[in-house]
């Protein structure tokens, strides 16, 4: 049943990405990533990572959209064609080598479930046996989560907090240039 469910959530994904690079609309490609960010959310559920959904769903679906969106609604032209034909060319070349490269990688991960996996053998013992001591958290799953995936999370904070910043540097860029065009002082 999981596998039906997998293959599922994957078309749906196909889909969705078809469907972004069809759509010329700039609002609608806005929408369709964050379908597409809810989907992968709902993918990460199913392959027992909770925690990555929730990350996935609150960044890609919320606050990325929501980045957008507010972009879009501060250009004047939201609804124009995003590229032409012309443009599509590269970022698409790019996308099936860096698709073919993950695809690649995935040969040398371990079987979903192996106990005999090097995770399951090598990393969750450590993590029993040194995680009150490295740590100094009595809890395992917080020892886990708080301390050694710390970085992680801190990563993650950093993107977006980087995205945030370059799309208000951008609003503000586009602000000026647009006062300049007009030769006075933007409107309150």
């Amino acid at each position: 049943m999981s596998l039906i469910v997998n293959i599922v959530l994957l078309v749906f994904l196909l889909v969705m990405a078809l469907a972004v690079l069809k759509t010329k609309h700039l609002f609608a490609m806005a929408m369709l990533f964050g379908l597409y960010s809810l989907l992968v959310a709902g993918l990460f559920v199913v392959l027992d990572a909770p925690d990555v959904a929730f990350t996935e769903a609150a960044v890609g679906t919320g606050i990325s959209t929501v980045l957008m969106l507010v972009t879009l609604a501060s250009i004047k032209d939201g609804h124009e064609a995003v590229t032409t034909k012309k443009t599509r060319g590269a970022p698409l070349l790019i996308c099936l080598f860096m698709g073919a490269l993950l695809i690649y990688g995935t040969h040398d991960i371990a079987q979903l479930g192996d106990p005999l996996s090097p995770p399951n053998q090598e990393v969750a013992k450590y993590y029993i046996e040194q995680g009150q001591a490295d740590t100094g958290v009595p809890n395992l799953v917080t020892a886990v989560l708080a301390s050694y995936r710390g970085f992680d999370t801190l990563g993650e904070v950093t993107v977006v907090l980087t995205a945030g910043i370059g799309v208000l540097l951008l609003l503000g860029q586009r602000r000026k240039i647009h006062v300049k065009s007009r030769g006075g002082k933007p409107s309150e």
